[in-house]
């Protein structure tokens, strides 16, 4: 739920952090400046207040027993005289007053406290009736004569352009936020255009136009990057969604073909009346065909439930040969219609950590596939070894081989290196999709090795077993 203090824009949302970030920047900078200069001018002000004192002393003379005058001196008397900001008293020990300056403010300051002979000269504030002034005092002798001494400077000046200070930065900062402000959200609506842009390039894209793709400005930048991370998924659907049409229009084929099987042996053997034995071969035709759809249903369920991650392993250590024997002698019987042999060799002790239900599928599917596309009377190999210690099953056929460029793709769903192949011989096209699944379930990985013409050799490489892992 939005908070109402929460602008829904984003690019409010980044002017309003921008214009608070630079409030406090501004506002710490102002602060600096203002003690900055405060400290400077006060500090210039103590400078010529010492002066004041050290002229004081060269000019004050005593006269008679208590006694104290300013020497005759025209030009310090003008300056003296002239100059109401600025005043010199001499006090006695006893508080009273022996001399004053004619510029002295007339509410004056009263006694120096406290009246010593010693201590140290001290620069302290202090209010008077006109306006506040900056005090040096400190004991001193004229001609033997023990006095207090003072001088006096106005801090009016100082405060006049501590004002004019104050006042300039209180009129700039209003101002400068609000023209930093504008510019933020200046430059945020610049930098958020390609959002909008990407915003309604995909609200255009579809399940049916999957094959655009949002604008890239500079793809260096994050929201290039971003729109090339989105593309990328965009591609990837793309291609999901073409395997997911091919794959049901495949399905569908398939599925198809053996229901019209079914469908067209029953209508011949109803239009005419029959023997037993005609009515057995018909009945006997339906009944391939349905089997040959089961396991066509079996084969899409099974790939259907790896897809959506539900097939569970259970991992133990398995005899990969005895394992590959089990699979020989069970296809033995389809061999042998076509005069062919199949041969086991298991080099050593092979053994891996796997599901023996779902690998045996694996390589009964590699079998099956080199019975159906080898000539009769031809040797088939299953090889058990290992290869640098990864256990490895091998099934060398000697048939037609696969061409280069049907390599890739011979593991895809319903693939057929010739499509025109009769599916009784050729199968689904999911055999060895199939056998990939399972393998890369285990962890490892299927090859393929042909020599066009001479046979091929695909082969299961499964991760190394290790004892207790």
């Amino acid at each position: 739920m939005t908070r109402w203090w929460r602008p829904r824009s984003v690019r409010v949302r980044l002017t309003l952090w921008y214009a608070g970030t630079l409030a406090v920047v501004l506002g710490l900078y102002a602060g600096g400046v203002f003690a900055f200069v405060r400290h400077s001018l006060f500090g210039t002000l103590d400078r010529e207040l010492r002066e004041d004192f050290e002229v004081a002393e060269q000019l004050l003379e005593r006269t008679g027993a208590t006694g104290v005058r300013w020497r005759v001196d025209p030009a310090h008397d003008a300056d003296e005289e002239g100059d109401s900001g600025r005043w010199v008293e001499v006090w006695s020990p006893a508080g009273q007053l022996l001399y004053q300056s004619p510029g002295a403010d007339p509410g004056g300051l009263g006694p120096p406290r406290p009246l010593s002979t010693g201590g140290s000269r001290r620069v302290s504030p202090g209010p008077t009736g006109h306006s506040w002034v900056r005090v040096l005092s400190a004991p001193y002798a004229i001609d033997g004569l023990p006095v207090v001494l003072r001088v006096v400077r106005s801090e009016a000046s100082v405060r006049s352009e501590l004002s004019e200070l104050l006042l300039v930065l209180g009129l700039g900062f209003p101002v400068a936020l609000g023209l930093s402000a504008l510019g933020g959200y200046g430059l945020a609506r610049r930098a958020l255009a390609p959002v909008g842009t990407m915003a309604e390039r995909a609200r255009t894209i579809t399940a049916d136009r999957l094959g655009e793709r949002l604008p890239i400005e500079d793809p260096h930048d994050e929201l290039g990057h971003l729109a090339a991370v989105f593309n990328e998924t965009l591609a990837r659907l793309e291609r999901s969604f073409g395997e997911l049409r091919r794959f049901t229009a495949d399905a569908s084929h398939e599925l198809r073909t053996p229901l019209t099987a079914i469908r067209s042996v029953g209508e011949v053997g109803l239009r005419h009346r029959r023997d037993e034995q005609a009515y057995r071969e018909i009945i006997g035709s339906m009944l391939e065909e349905a089997d040959r759809l089961a396991r066509l249903v079996d084969s899409l369920l099974l790939l259907c439930r790896a897809d959506a991650g539900q097939v569970r392993l259970r991992a133990e250590p398995t005899d990969l040969g005895r394992l590959a024997r089990e699979v020989v002698a069970q296809l033995e019987v389809l061999a042998e219609e076509k005069r062919q042999t199949v041969s086991t060799e298991v080099i050593g002790s092979v053994t891996a950590a796997v599901d023996g239900a779902v690998l045996r599928q694996a390589v009964i599917n590699l079998l099956d596939n080199a019975i159906k596309y080898s000539p009769e009377a031809a040797p088939i190999r299953v090889v058990v070894r290992h290869r640098s210690e990864a256990p490895v099953i091998e099934v060398i056929d000697t048939g037609p081989g696969i061409a280069p460029e049907h390599r890739e793709a011979i593991f895809e769903r319903f693939y057929r290196v010739d499509p025109a192949r009769s599916r009784e011989g050729g199968g689904a096209g999911l055999g060895l999709s199939i056998a990939r699944w399972a393998v890369e379930m285990h962890g490892g990985h299927a090859e393929l090795e042909s020599d066009e013409g001479k046979g091929s050799a695909f082969r299961i490489v499964l991760p190394p077993f290790r004892e207790g892992g």
